[in-house]
């Protein structure tokens, strides 16, 4: 148990069993009382406390990276695996998953295009990932289910909140951004330098960490509580003690600090330059990870802090790593006794002899240029005791972590360019790359590829990394053409209802007295109320909007063309033949539409757009004609067809041509060739249409709700994971404004749709937080299919 008041935290144990950093931890789900840790040694491995002494073992050691492993996270336990699982992010671009029980990974996901350094495990199995690659990934089992995408920078942290569907990622932008079903609700700002560390406190608030060497506590809703400061340099990590409030931090100042009451309480001091990691176990013991390699355990408990001789070898240790407090011995150099800046004044004696100067308690590395005369700066140091530059790769640049940064000087009046590397690269691609980078002239690649190789001699690594293995095939995306769609026959509006059996309605309308719920099955209901079948969901075929009075709208067409500009006015012939689409298409004639009246449809329809709305009621009713659908929704005229739908949904615009927009691309979906493009630009359209749910506009609400409806419609029929997650996202955040009942409605029907005999997509929709979204509408007496469906759904979930 956690000791009292003012106890301090000594040495339990050091584990020896990593060949370099230690830069992930977590506290296991199995064994009890163990944990997992993950090393630029490019394995995981997962320790057991042991009975016998204060000590841990390790049970196994998991590989399956190609690279060095950054990050670690448990995954909550499952029926399927009732011990839980392990998940591991690499500099391969991958995440690993393991069972606690074997060395080799369970699978692999594939799909972020740089560094995986941070993971977060959520109910329902899903995992958020965060990479290099300024993405953060929602996963569930083994698909990407959504990318989260907008800080503009690599980011170093993530966490699943408790509250379902809430999600933070810290980045190297300096912010950390709240996610709510996929979109980005909140941006925090406060952190003067990249975000490197977040942590849990209760559902409303989270501790976060920085480069700015301070720590912050934030509320959900966007305040900063409370600055802490301490830390000397970057802090890497933090972790908060169970049950209270209090935390554990550590950095590039060689400590780990522990916080109570919001004041740093105890500074550790440890003989290695980074402390990459902590985790604080279920008994309060503090386990971290440094550069050196090396485990160590922290505890306040007598019973477990280690023997005399064990703290006096480790206070023996350290008094050695920390002669020079600055933490700057280069080797045998001490940095105390490196010249200044003017050490620079001497010339050189030849040609690539290199120099160390102090500046500002920086250690700078120059070369002396012969031809140019001069000491150019390739570096700055950034060796330390107990872990080479090398093992700890702590070079910033644009907030990714490199062996080197070198700055160029392509000629003498010019800028001066920043070239990271890193010992595993290819030199000549490195040089290759900072030349197009830099727009630069391609001739100096022999020499910046010679630089790079003189200056990091003797420095590489192995290199096993199938850097190509993984060429983004992005594997479960919508390949077009893939969507063996059944082609739909318009059918009458399935919403009205009519002349069908709507289980309860008619006794509804008497309200039950003393609002009695007629499914607790009192009394008579019993029977009928028990056979209430689903009429609902899934559904098969697209909604569409089909209510037409043409001779209104050609009135309105006609009195606007009066007052049209010249070069837009239309000639009667025109006007007569737009007539003859309409009777075409509203089934008033046998005639098929003809290319000639489909032309004089498009001049109409760039109309500018305070007139345009009658041009875009013809065009609605007319895409539901298989042939005008065809037409518009084919190859060749598609693109020019969806810019121009989507020009109208800018919720700038007018509210008309918002609402008859949307109208129109739900009734593309009644013919073969609009359902396949309308899935083809799924993305664009969803992310368009969604904003208009700012406009308050019951109509448009009522429309948006079933362009998702039909999507669900398609997304049944196809297995797309990414697209039910889009429309997932998409229905959940159109719940938190709509007040019509109709639009939630169809809301309803789309999510039970999405999620009807597919796990996976109940497992998404869950842990968005929909079920809690719609549970009141189970209550909602009239009408009475709004309450049905919904608890159909949630049965579901």
């Amino acid at each position: 148990a956690m000791a009292g008041e003012g106890s301090t935290f000594r040495l339990r144990c050091s584990l020896l069993g990593h060949g370099q950093d230690v830069r992930g931890l977590t506290r296991g789900l199995f064994p009890e009382g163990g944990f997992v840790s993950v090393s630029r040694d490019r394995t995981a491995r997962l320790w057991a406390p042991d009975g016998l002494n204060r000590g841990f073992t390790e049970m196994h050691c998991m590989s399956g990276h190609s690279n060095f492993v950054s990050c670690v996270c448990i995954i909550p336990a499952s029926d399927l695996y009732p011990r839980g699982l392990i998940a591991t992010g690499g500099n391969d671009h991958n995440i690993c998953i393991f069972t606690v029980d074997n060395p080799t990974p369970l699978y692999v996901l594939k799909g972020h295009k740089n560094t995986v350094c941070s993971l977060s495990s959520g109910k329902f199995g899903t995992l958020l990932s965060g990479s290099w690659d300024t993405t953060a990934k929602v996963w569930l089992n083994d698909r990407c289910m959504m990318t989260l995408q907008g800080h503009t920078a690599a980011i170093w942290a993530v966490k699943i909140l408790p509250e379902q569907g809430l999600m933070l990622t810290g980045s190297a932008d300096k912010t950390i951004k709240l996610w709510k079903a996929g979109r980005c609700e909140r941006t925090f700002t406060g952190h003067e330098d990249c975000v490197r560390g977040l942590a849990i406190l209760s559902e409303m608030e989270f501790l976060s960490c920085a480069n700015d060497a301070s720590v912050r506590r934030w509320q959900i809703s966007g305040e900063c509580l409370q600055v802490y400061y301490g830390h000397t340099n970057y802090i890497y990590s933090v972790s908060v003690f169970p049950r209270c409030k209090d935390f554990v931090t550590t950095g590039e100042d060689r400590s780990l600090r522990i916080w109570k009451q919001g004041e740093c309480a105890q500074t550790i001091r440890l003989p290695a330059q980074s402390v990459w990691c902590c985790c604080v176990l279920d008994n309060g013991d503090i386990v971290v990870g440094a550069s050196d390699g090396i485990i160590r355990v922290f505890t306040e408990s007598l019973e477990r802090t280690a023997s005399a001789e064990e703290i006096q070898a480790f206070e023996n240790e350290l008094a050695q790593a920390s002669i020079d407090p600055k933490t700057g011995d280069l080797g045998d150099i001490n940095a105390d006794d490196l010249p200044g800046r003017e050490h620079l004044k001497d010339p050189g004696t030849r040609d690539g002899q290199t120099r160390l100067i102090k500046d500002n308690g920086k250690v700078e590395a120059y070369q002396w240029s012969v031809s140019e005369g001069r000491w150019i700066k390739i570096g700055d140091v950034v060796g330390s005791s107990g872990a080479t530059q090398q093992t700890s790769g702590k070079v910033l640049f644009e907030g990714k972590e490199y062996d080197y940064v070198f700055t160029i000087d392509v000629n003498e009046n010019g800028p001066s360019y920043k070239l990271p590397y890193n010992i595993t690269d290819d030199p000549w691609l490195t040089a290759y790359n900072f030349l197009q980078k830099n727009d630069l002239n391609p001739m100096f690649l022999d020499q910046v590829a010679k630089f790079i190789m003189d200056n990091t001699k003797g420095q590489t690594l192995l290199s096993t990394s199938n850097q190509f293995s993984d060429p983004f095939t992005g594997a479960g995306r919508y390949v077009p053409g893939s969507s063996s769609g059944s082609s739909t026959i318009p059918g009458a509006d399935p919403f009205t209802g009519a002349g069908r059996y709507v289980p309860g309605s008619a006794s509804n309308a008497v309200t039950p007295v003393g609002r009695v719920d007629p499914f607790t099955g009192m009394g008579a209901y019993q029977s009928a109320a028990a056979k209430v079948e689903n009429i609902y969901f899934p559904k098969k075929d697209a909604v569409t909007f089909d209510q037409a009075n043409p001779t209104q709208i050609l009135g309105k067409l006609k009195e606007l063309n009066g007052s049209a500009a010249e070069e837009h006015k239309l000639t009667e012939d025109d006007l007569i033949i737009l007539e003859k689409l309409l009777s075409a298409t509203c089934n008033t004639s046998a005639e098929t539409p003809t290319a000639q009246q489909l032309q004089t449809l498009w001049r109409a329809l760039n109309w500018p757009e305070d007139i345009v709305f009658p041009a875009l009621d013809i065009l609605r009713l007319s895409v539901r004609h298989p042939t005008v659908n065809e037409n518009f929704c084919s190859e060749k005229e598609h693109v020019q067809f969806i810019i121009l739908l989507l020009k109208f949904l800018n919720p700038k615009g007018k509210q008309a041509n918002q609402l008859l927009a949307l109208r129109a691309l739900c009734n593309c979906f009644v013919s073969h060739a609009g359902q396949k493009l309308m899935m083809e630009q799924r993305d664009e359209i969803m992310t368009q249409a969604i904003e208009t749910k700012s406009g308050n506009n019951k109509n448009i609400h009522i429309a948006l709700a079933t362009l998702t409806l039909n999507y669900a419609v398609c997304l049944h029929k196809v297995n797309n994971v990414e697209g039910k997650a889009q429309c997932l996202s998409v229905i959940s955040t159109v719940m938190e404004v709509v007040q019509d009942l109709e639009a939630i409605f169809r809301l309803l029907v789309a999510l039970g749709t999405l999620i009807s005999d597919d796990t996976n997509a109940v497992q998404l929709a869950k842990s968005l937080g929909v079920d809690s979204q719609i549970k009141k509408y189970a209550s909602v007496s009239e009408p009475a299919k709004v309450k049905e469906c919904c608890r159909f759904v949630l049965n579901l979930l």
